[in-house]
This record gives C-alpha cells, sequence and structure tokens, in this order.
C-alpha cells in the first residue's frame, strides 16, 4: 500500500530553533543556516524524511514571524463583517500587496501552513510568554490547520517549560511535545510524531512508518559504532613491534608505536562522526597517554598457557611451562643443558604455531613492544564514551564534543573488570592487527579474527544498550542481540 505524504510546515518566532529542529529530524548538520542573528532563513526551504528511499514526510522550513503583532493587526482589518471566515481573510492577505511588502517574511510562511497539511510551532522555552507569541498562536489557530507546539531548549536551567505548558492549555493547545534539537532524546523525536498522529488520523500509518524506521535506524546505528570500536581495539590489542633489544632502537620503536595508536584511533573517531553524520571538526579530544608499552611476550597468562595446550591448574607442568615463559621472556639462557633447551623449544613449536617464531626471535635478542592492557582499556572508554555522546547530540549542536583523556564515564567497567576474552586472544595474535601490515583487507577477512570482532562488538553493543536506557534497541520486546550478555 502506497501511504500518503505528510507535508509539514514549520514555524514560529525568529530564531526559535526552525532550522535546528530540521537538522536534528534529517540528520543532517548542513541543513540550512543557524545563527543568532534576526530573519536567518529568508525563503522557504524543503527537506524529506525517507523510509526505504520513499519520502514519507516533507518538512519545509520557513521565515520567523518577526511582526505578528502588526500582521494580527492588519488580518483584523481586512475583516468587515462577521461571516467572512478567517481562511478567506488570510487568502485575501497573501493576494494583497501587504504580503509582498511590510509583512512578506511572514506571508511566505503563512503560505506554506496553509499548503501544508499540519504545522509545527516552535518556541524558545527560555523566553517569557509575550504577546508577539500570543498573536502568533492566534493567527496560526485561524489557518484551521492542526498546529504541534514544540518546546525546544527544554535542557536548558533557564527554560520556562511549564509556564509555556500553562499558557498553551489557556489558548486551546494541548498537543504540546518538548522536544531539544541540541541535546537529542530519540524518546522526544517519538513523541513528536505520536503528537502529530493524534491531530491528522489520515496519516497515522505514514507516521507510524516513521517511528518503526527511525527504531531501526538507531538500533542499526548503535551495532555498526560497536562493530568500529571493536575494529580499533583488535587492532591496537592485537598490535605488536619486534625490535633488538637496544635501547636506542626501543625508544624510536616507542615513537611509532605511539603514531600509529593515535592514528587508528583518530580513524574510528573520523568513521564514527560520519557514520552519525557528524562533521569531523565537531569533535576535539586530549591525546592518548600512551606511556609505556609492554615489553615481552605474555606467556604466563591464562590465555596464553590454553594456547600451548595446557591448564592453568595442571599442577607441576603448568609450574614449568610459566618458569619456562618468564626466563624465555627475559632472554635468560638458564634453562640448563642445550639439550633440554632444545626440547624444550621443540615441544614449543609444536604445541603452537603462534608462538614458536615469537619463542625464537626473543632467544636471538630480539624483544617485542605493545601497548599496555591500561591504554587498551582507555582506548575502549575513549571510544564508547564517543559513542555515547553522539547518541545524546542533536544536529543542530554547535558546541564542539571534548572528551578528556581520562575520561570517567566508562571507566568503573572497562578499568575494573578483566578484558574480554576476544582482546585477550587478539593480544596473542599480533597477525590480526591491520597496524603496519601491506595486506590490511587480508586480515580483515580472517575468519577467526571476524569472530573475535563479532564477539567483542556484541559486548561493547550490550555495554551501550544498557547504559543508554534505550527502547530503540529492543525488537519485538527482545534485545537485538541476545546471545551477548558479557559486561561491556
Amino acid at each position: 500500500m502506497t501511504l500518503p505524504v505528510l507535508k509539514t510546515a514549520v514555524v514560529g518566532h525568529t530564531n526559535t530553533g526552525k532550522t535546528s529542529l530540521l537538522r536534528t529530524l534529517t540528520r543532517d548538520a548542513n541543513f540550512g543556516e543557524v545563527s543568532n542573528r534576526h530573519a536567518t532563513t529568508r525563503h522557504v526551504e524543503g527537506a524529506s524524511l525517507l523510509v526505504e528511499g520513499v519520502p514519507l514526510i516533507e518538512l519545509y522550513d520557513t521565515p520567523g514571524l518577526e511582526d505578528s503583532i502588526g500582521l494580527l493587526e492588519h488580518l483584523e482589518s481586512l475583516k468587515t463583517d462577521r461571516y467572512t471566515a478567517w481562511i478567506e481573510v488570510l487568502h485575501q492577505f497573501l493576494d494583497s500587496p501587504a504580503a509582498h511588502g511590510e509583512f512578506e517574511q511572514e506571508a511566505k510562511a503563512l503560505h506554506q501552513v496553509l499548503a501544508s497539511d499540519i504545522a509545527l510551532y516552535v518556541i524558545d522555552a527560555r523566553d517569557r510568554v509575550r504577546g508577539k507569541h500570543r498573536d502568533e498562536l492566534e493567527i496560526l489557530g485561524r489557518t484551521a490547520k492542526p498546529v504541534v507546539p514544540v518546546l525546544n531548549f527544554v535542557v536548558s536551567p533557564e527554560a520556562r517549560t511549564q509556564e509555556w505548558r500553562e499558557h498553551l492549555s489557556r489558548v486551546n493547545m494541548h498537543a504540546v511535545v518538548e522536544f531539544d534539537t541540541v541535546v537529542f532524546n530519540e524518546l522526544g523525536e517519538r513523541r513528536l510524531f505520536e503528537k502529530m498522529q493524534t491531530l491528522s488520523d489520515q496519516f497515522y500509518p505514514t507516521l507510524e512508518a516513521v517511528i518503526q524506521d527511525r527504531v531501526r535506524q538507531r538500533a542499526n546505528l548503535i551495532r555498526a559504532s560497536a562493530d568500529l570500536v571493536a575494529d580499533l581495539l583488535i587492532d591496537v590489542a592485537a598490535y605488536m613491534i619486534t625490535i633488538p633489544a637496544d635501547t636506542q632502537r626501543s625508544v624510536t620503536a616507542m615513537e611509532s608505536l605511539k603514531q600509529a595508536v593515535r592514528k587508528r584511533e583518530q580513524q574510528c573517531v573520523d568513521d564514527l562522526l560520519e557514520l552519525f553524520r557528524f562533521r569531523t571538526d565537531d569533535y576535539e579530544s586530549d591525546i592518548l597517554p600512551i606511556e609505556e608499552g609492554q615489553w615481552g611476550l605474555d606467556l604466563f597468562s591464562p590465555a596464553s598457557l590454553k594456547q600451548f595446550g595446557i591448564r592453568a591448574g595442571s599442577g607441576a607442568a603448568a609450574g614449568g611451562m610459566a618458569g619456562l615463559a618468564v626466563d624465555a621472556m627475559t632472554g635468560g639462557l638458564s634453562l640448563g643443558a642445550a639439550a633440554a633447551l632444545g626440547a624444550a623449544l621443540g615441544a614449543l613449536w609444536s604445541g603452537s604455531r603462534t608462538h614458536g617464531k615469537r619463542l625464537a626471535d626473543r632467544l636471538r635478542g630480539f624483544t617485542e613492544l605493545r601497548v599496555n592492557e591500561a591504554t587498551l582499556r582507555l582506548l575502549a572508554v575513549r571510544q564508547i564514551d564517543l559513542v555515547q555522546a553522539l547518541l545524546r547530540r542533536g544536529h543542530a549542536s554547535q558546541e564542539k564534543i571534548h572528551l578528556s583523556a581520562k575520561s570517567e564515564v566508562g571507566k568503573k567497567v572497562w578499568m575494573a573488570q578483566k578484558l574480554p576474552d576476544s582482546l585477550e586472544q587478539a593480544r596473542l595474535n599480533p597477525s590480526w592487527s591491520r597496524l603496519g601490515n601491506p595486506d590490511p583487507t587480508a586480515i580483515n577477512m580472517a575468519s577467526s579474527r571476524l569472530a573475535a570482532k563479532e564477539e567483542l562488538a556484541g559486548i561493547v553493543e550490550t555495554g551501550l544498550v544498557e547504559s543508554m536506557g534505550d527502547p530503540a534497541l529492543t525488537n519485538n520486546g527482545r534485545r537485538l542481540n541476545p546471545q551477548y550478555s558479557g559486561n561491556a
């Protein structure tokens, strides 16, 4: 069934956030011009909300109503008898010279309201209720079109939300919705569409289709964000530089590692901003504080022992293996006779292709450099904080997103709990990292890496769901990724 297209006029006084509303609804930070100057919008501009490529809602940004007091007086002067309907008076005004003269901007707005199915009247909730607002509401009431008052900037401590609600109820406008165009709230957007449904029954299916599409879009957005963050963490966790045990080369390698990790983090930031349709200059952050790399093979971790086929609790065998790993790490050739060393290396080589070459390199005087666990945790925290900030950011926001290098929002979980198994595995598989690799595409498609990234993305997504308390992340009452129950 073809759904009817809902034409919507966005009206209000100058600088109340009409263009900002369209930016947020269309997820387009570049729509129109947002400025503190009066009468920034001088002409009617349009945009559409699409569902599967089909436009279902047409939004029209109109010039501000600058002189509603004068316009109302002029309209009343045109009504010469009690029998003429106000809608006829409005059409008479639009055909008069005044509509192209002193009331040109107001005429453009009224013409669009009359050509639309519904009007959104945008109010700066920080303003006091003034005479101009009363007259604007009076004029809109005479258009015979349904009007939804939209209270903008309600998050501001200066907002007079209750005062506005009381006034609007006195003029018989009860379909009021609070929708801040700067601090985005997905529930506020849904309520806006639902208020529009109550005033336009014939477009109920159209608006319902848009509501459900927004739910799907947000869930997909969060999943895609989790994929980007997981991809970053796998790359960095697996990244390793092998160098001779030389002090000067160690310093050079450390700088190279820092540069590579910071560049990779910035790539993730850019990808997230593009995913959410924000500008690259909307974000700034402190430099990631990579203080020290972690040197050598962490062969005494339970994950390493498991790769060697040894359970951590297997008594003397586990203890002997751990001791061997420590000796190999420190480069100490105190393993006994050459025959014993050869036998041990033979067992290690046959037991693990992953570690065999690395141990051999270590015994030849090479060592390994990678980021430490604390840096990896901080990297995760910063990216998750950024995703949460983007989820709460309206496309009308003019403030930059700034996250500290010592971010605290997600620190409690990521700094306190053990690393997810997928990251532990990444640290044991340098071949999973695309940093400094000549063929990153092949690495990205490796089945073991893909499985680890999928698992980690599920953990990140679940953490975002829980932290945001977002109903858009459920589908028919079920979490979109029920197979993931880990903590992020």
